[in-house]
């Protein structure tokens, strides 16, 4: 198994700072996005914390089997999705009790999706708006769920497309770590084949650029993932770019 990969992140067009961030973590094999809100650029403290986070757990559990966990492993699940899981929620209760204990800090939260590539496939988890797609053979498919008060009203009642494009919640989401002190992570298992790129991305590139369009780019460039990625946000931002756009592309390889 060898994993290329590429990330890039960028401020848009209309904000003033820039409240995402990505971990790149190759010896882990762990790729991640984050897309932090809260005033006094809390949102950007709190998305930093949970990549950092996540990615120290891992670092220490591999250095560590026998590391004491902060929660207790879910014996129905594999070790490799507890594993996941546990640094999602050890991330939010850093950021809940952070945001708790600081003032200028209350409310503060972020999205996350993470990836990690292991030797019997590939767990996928996710809490809140950012997304993952997976392009294979040609064809872009979303494979997380968005955690938004949109979504959760597209599968309650049959909205229209333009009913869609109207919602005035758009950016309403109903799940993200720091908001409680516990936190429930979403985890998709993947078996990836040769060739398979995943598009980790906060919704800063999924609100501007629509799948078919991502789908495009991503046939035009190739293998060339910082291209792809640079194409990708260049987009995002010629359609305005009304948010902080992240992109985070990994591509599996069995050879």
């Amino acid at each position: 198994m060898r994993i290329r990969y590429a990330g890039n992140t960028h401020v848009g067009m209309k904000r003033t700072h820039n409240e995402d961030n990505l971990g790149l973590a190759p010896a882990e094999n762990l790729y991640i996005v984050a897309d932090g809100m809260g005033g006094h650029a809390a949102g950007e403290v709190a998305s930093k914390m949970a990549v950092e986070t996540v990615t120290q757990f891992y670092k220490d559990t591999s250095e560590d089997e026998e590391i004491t966990w902060p929660f207790k492993m879910d014996r129905q699940k594999k070790y490799e999705e507890n594993r996941l899981v546990t640094s999602i929620k050890l991330a939010n209760l850093r950021i809940y009790e952070q945001a708790i204990s600081n003032a200028k800090q209350k409310g503060m939260g972020t999205t996350v999706v993470a990836v990690n590539f292991t030797k019997d496939g590939a767990y996928l988890g996710h809490v809140g708006d950012s997304r993952i797609y997976r392009f294979r053979q040609g064809k872009l498919a979303q494979v997380t769920e968005d955690h938004s008060l949109l979504n959760d009203y597209i599968k309650m009642k049959d909205l229209t497309a333009e009913e869609i494009e109207n919602f005035p919640h758009k950016n309403v989401i109903v799940r993200a770590l720091g908001m409680k002190d516990t936190v429930q992570v979403d985890v998709a298992y993947e078996q990836p084949e040769h060739g398979d790129i995943y598009l980790l991305c906060s919704d800063g590139l999924s609100g501007m650029i629509t799948d078919p369009d991502m789908e495009k780019i991503l046939q035009e460039t190739g293998d060339d993932l910082e291209k792809a990625c640079n194409r990708l946000i260049q987009t995002g931002n010629q359609n305005g770019g009304t948010d902080n756009i992240t992109v985070v592309l990994t591509e599996f390889l069995t050879h």
